[in-house]
């Protein structure tokens, strides 16, 4: 049992005045592995006080000066990646072919931010004026349980570089993951209250920070839903924010793509990280004409998928996060039945082989259409449905008609025609023929998939304000 008793603030871990208990379960057994001691609001106006004492130095600080702090940050955090590995499995549950990608995106995704501050502009010219791109002040980062450390050190990359100090606020049920990652920051030797962590409930701690006067930026990446009352909150003191939600993604197979190709691309870009990501490619729109063969492929591809052990080297979808996510998903595969969906593969319980712990049976419907639930809600978890289409224009029109919009992949034979269709799918990001990641581009979805955007020279900017200087 590992005991987690302390947050970080003004460069110190301290014990929180919050003393609510979380119990910490490896989802692979179901079984409790530790305890986290929950932060408080007073806590979280503690960490805001710090941060905004910290903020007229750290915005004064030159573009070299903050360079070398986040040259600092990415070496310590890369010199835990063994401990944050075991802490992912252990935790979160992620099989071998993401646990491993985890444990080096955190420290991957400062680099990124080194690379788009070296090369940003802070002062530019727009006719006869100078502009400058100012820091906001304290930032609030609120972050998710499905990629913990990879989020904490993106958006605190981003933030610190821009000029910003920072009060995270990472979700209760990663802290073995966020304890490494904050040892691990404390570690490059930062000024006291330029980054403060504090695990606590969205109620409490994350309610605090999104409407305290003194938090001048919130960047949030989780639930639509809570996504909605973050923004409601945010209006009272106009604080700027960027909210990156939830999705319904769809991977649209023209009527020339190449099954052979398609559908390892269509299952990966569906049951990536489990099912539990916001961009997975849930919704696959096949031609009509092609139906029963993408079926029949589909079917076999899922049917094939190991969804088991995250230790096994052969699992390529681990356990869900929590009993709650397990019993979340169980439901909509009953749902899709319930409403007249076919199943071509899975179903509800577990996969044959486990007993404990939160394991789906990757799942595949047919006989789908886009006004189901199971085509327009976000399940978080792998099952998939397969919607025909008749012509491209239909095809085109189901992809859009989604409150979401935040990723989208097209497959085909004809490259130039696949980037004609990805031109028309209302989605922050469109991938085309591909599941690559590009992060010097934008990240971020249009409708109810969020505001805002991450990554690249977006990412920075997104901390800053222009302001505008004549004579």
């Amino acid at each position: 049992m590992q005991h987690i008793e302390q947050i970080y603030i003004n460069g110190e871990f301290v014990t929180p005045h919050g003393t609510e208990r979380f119990d910490l379960c490896n989802p692979a057994t179901a079984r409790v592995i530790g305890q986290v001691r929950l932060a408080d609001a007073v806590d979280a106006e503690r960490a805001i006080a710090a941060a905004k004492a910290a903020f007229p130095a750290w915005s004064q600080t030159t573009k070299q000066e903050r360079i070398a702090a986040l040259q600092r940050m990415q070496a310590a955090v890369a010199a835990r990646h063994d401990d944050l590995l075991e802490a992912v499995i252990e935790e979160y549950g992620a099989p071998a072919s993401r646990s491993a990608w985890m444990a080096r995106y955190p420290a991957e995704v400062i680099g990124q931010a080194i690379t788009a501050l070296k090369a940003f502009e802070f002062t530019t010219t727009a006719g006869a004026a100078r502009v400058e791109m100012i820091p906001l002040g304290v930032a609030g980062l609120i972050t998710p349980w499905n990629s913990d450390a990879g989020f904490i050190c993106g958006k605190l990359a981003a933030a610190l570089a821009a000029g910003c100090t920072a009060v995270i606020k990472p979700s209760e049920m990663s802290a073995l993951q966020t304890q490494i990652v904050t040892e691990a920051l404390h570690a490059a030797d930062l000024p006291p209250g330029v980054f403060n962590i504090v695990t606590g409930r969205g109620d409490t701690v994350g309610e605090t920070i999104s409407r305290h006067p003194l938090v001048a930026k919130i960047s949030f990446t989780g639930s639509t839903q809570t996504g909605k009352a973050i923004l409601r909150n945010a209006a009272e003191n106009f604080t700027r924010v960027t909210l990156e939600l939830g999705g319904k993604s769809p991977t649209l197979i023209l009527d020339d793509a190449d099954i052979n190709q398609a559908v390892p691309l269509a299952v990966q870009a569906g049951l990536m990280n489990s099912g539990q990501a916001c961009v997975a490619g849930t919704r696959i729109l096949v031609p009509q004409s092609r139906k029963a063969e993408f079926e029949q492929a589909l079917a076999q591809a899922i049917a094939a998928v190991k969804s088991g052990d995250p230790r096994d080297s052969a699992t390529e979808v681990g356990p869900m996060v929590s009993e709650k996510q397990w019993q979340r998903v169980q439901g909509y595969i009953r749902k899709g039945l319930e409403e007249g969906a076919r199943l071509l593969a899975g179903g509800e319980g577990r996969p044959e082989g486990t007993r404990d712990g939160w394991f789906v049976r990757p799942t595949l419907f047919t006989d789908v259409h886009n006004q189901m639930a199971i085509a327009r809600e976000e399940i978080f978890g792998p099952v998939l449905c397969v919607i025909p289409y008749r012509d491209e224009a239909e095809a085109i029109a189901i992809a859009n008609d989604t409150d979401y919009g935040l990723s989208a992949l097209v497959l085909g034979s004809d490259a130039e025609r696949a980037r004609r269709v990805a031109e028309q799918i209302q989605s922050g990001r469109v991938l085309v023929n591909t599941l690559a990641h590009e992060p010097e581009a934008p990240f971020g979805g249009f409708k109810h998939s969020g505001v805002g955007r991450e990554m690249g020279a977006w990412g920075l900017s997104a901390f800053m304000e222009p302001k505008s200087i004549l004579g």
